[in-house]
């Protein structure tokens, strides 16, 4: 005679309802028999379903609809309340199960590891001699910031220091903790796995009880959280602290009843995150998008065709003749500085056009959540590339690394001869380079370092990248100019 009202966030589709009951496979099951009520209509339908939660999406209900175990009370409900996120965050944050600080009692022996797997002494050279080594033919300039930021670094060592804290239990990762292959497998050789993903699904449900769960350096989005928090297993977040400004910025947004405009892309895992946090958003991946955007605000346009433009990048039921009446602007933190900056910019000149400035602030909000990190590495960058001797540049980072690949933008805007790779496996064998360009297109190209003249070549890397990985690559081609 009981029933439960569960409200879905504004930013799914799907309803999942786990309970402890297993099935043969000792796979959460679930049965039930409901109604499922929308508000403001109070029309029913009626919903059942028996299954095992790996095989279904179990049952999909709108968002802001009420379900309710109990169909003989379906015909009167009031309408949900709005969920307060932010509230929602702060209280699973609060849990004596979730730890987002790492372990004190591991930290020591933690540093000691990293320090002997990521650090160079190659780069410790680079840095005292004016970030520039010469080895026979080639010149290294390296530049003034590059690798690993204190976020990434951050995130490993935390990862690191749960697994000495936890050495017996299942650990998962909800996603690559952070964007490099070789920090990656590092982890995966400690008995780290990770959570089975098809698409941009993941499958949560092979974390059973008593399994620690660390949450990436991107972060993880409301609606994981929230189920983690149900099942009652120990999290560990990572989550880099700029990422986590950007989720405060959404919770003004959300409080000025705007709409959060992020910059970024759409399909990456600290945009997903960061959008389950927004009550509505819009995702642009560019100024162009931008622009685009500001032209329907000021002009109207063609609804059906806005929708279709940014069909995975809005949320649920987003209505652009309603929706962007007031907006506020976030970014995912690896995206180019001076475009995020351009972007915002045009939306404030765009609601001042449109609403006059004396009401700019009822219908625009902004506040700062550019990655300092992110900014200096694109700052030295653009210094590197005014060295006028450089014969190419050489970017390392991973290829699924967003701020690895907006360097080799930088890179390729200037046109200089950019390779982008990720491992020394990409150097070789021979005088052979396996890289990609700022599209994500890989490409193979045999005799690119000159042999018998001197070659001067720009370095930098990621934030995701160790040292370690970037010595490895420059010795390589030191043994390809050396052999000749």
């Amino acid at each position: 005679d009981q029933y439960i009202t569960l409200v879905l966030p504004a930013s799914s589709e799907t309803i999942f309802i786990p309970t402890r009951k297993m099935d043969s496979k000792h796979t959460p099951a679930f049965g039930f028999s409901a109604s499922l009520v929308i508000p403001g209509s109070l029309s029913t339908a009626s919903i059942s379903s028996s299954c095992s939660y790996a095989q279904t999406q179990h049952a999909v209900a709108r968002k802001n609809a009420v379900l309710k175990m109990n169909a003989a009370d379906a015909g009167v409900s009031d309408a949900p309340p709005i969920v307060d996120k932010r509230k929602a965050r702060r209280d699973i944050m609060a849990s004596d199960r979730f730890n987002r600080r790492g372990f004190k009692t591991t930290k020591e022996e933690v540093e000691g590891m990293m320090t002997e797997e990521f650090t160079s002494s190659l780069i410790a050279e680079l840095r005292q001699q004016a970030y520039t080594v010469m080895r026979g033919n080639v010149t290294v300039k390296l530049a003034k910031a590059y690798g690993f930021c204190w976020g990434v670094e951050r995130a490993i060592a935390i990862a690191y220091e749960t697994r000495q804290q936890f050495p017996t239990e299942t650990l998962w990762l909800t996603n690559e903790v952070i964007h490099n292959p070789i920090v990656n497998k590092r982890l995966a050789d400690m008995g780290i796995k990770f959570v089975p993903q098809e698409g941009l699904t993941k499958d949560l449900t092979v974390v059973e009880d008593g399994d620690v769960v660390i949450l990436p350096a991107f972060g993880a989005t409301l609606e994981e959280m929230q189920y983690l928090t149900s099942r009652g297993v120990q999290i560990v977040d990572t989550t880099c602290p700029w990422v986590s400004k950007v989720w405060n910025a959404l919770d003004k947004h959300q409080k000025a009843n705007c709409t959060s405009v992020i910059h970024g892309k759409w399909k990456h895992e600290e945009t997903i995150a960061t959008a389950s946090f927004a009550e509505k958003y819009l995702i642009v991946l560019n100024l162009a998008e931008a622009e685009y955007v500001c032209n329907y605000i000021m002009n109207g346009g063609n609804k059906a065709e806005f929708v279709a433009k940014f069909k995975n990048a809005m949320s649920q039921g987003f209505d652009p003749d309603k929706d962007l009446q007031a907006v506020g602007i976030a970014n995912q933190t690896t995206m180019l500085k001076g475009e995020t900056e351009e972007i915002g910019k045009l939306f404030e000149k765009t609601m001042m056009k449109k609403y006059g400035v004396e009401n700019l602030g009822v219908h625009f909000v902004s506040m700062n959540t550019i990655c300092d990190a992110t900014q200096e590495r694109q700052d030295a960058m653009y210094d590197l590339i005014k060295e006028d001797e450089l014969d190419m540049m050489l970017v390392v980072g991973g290829f699924n690394s967003s701020n690895t690949s907006h360097l080799q933008e930088i890179s390729e805007h200037a046109n200089i001869t950019s390779y982008w790779v990720d491992s020394p496996a990409c150097i070789g064998p021979g005088n052979r380079i396996r890289y990609c360009t700022a599209d994500h297109k890989e490409h193979i190209k045999d005799n690119f370092l000159p042999i018998g003249k001197k070659v001067t070549i720009g370095v930098t890397s990621g934030a995701s990248t160790p040292d370690k990985v970037v010595e490895d690559v420059l010795e390589r081609i030191f043994m390809i100019s050396k052999l000749g």
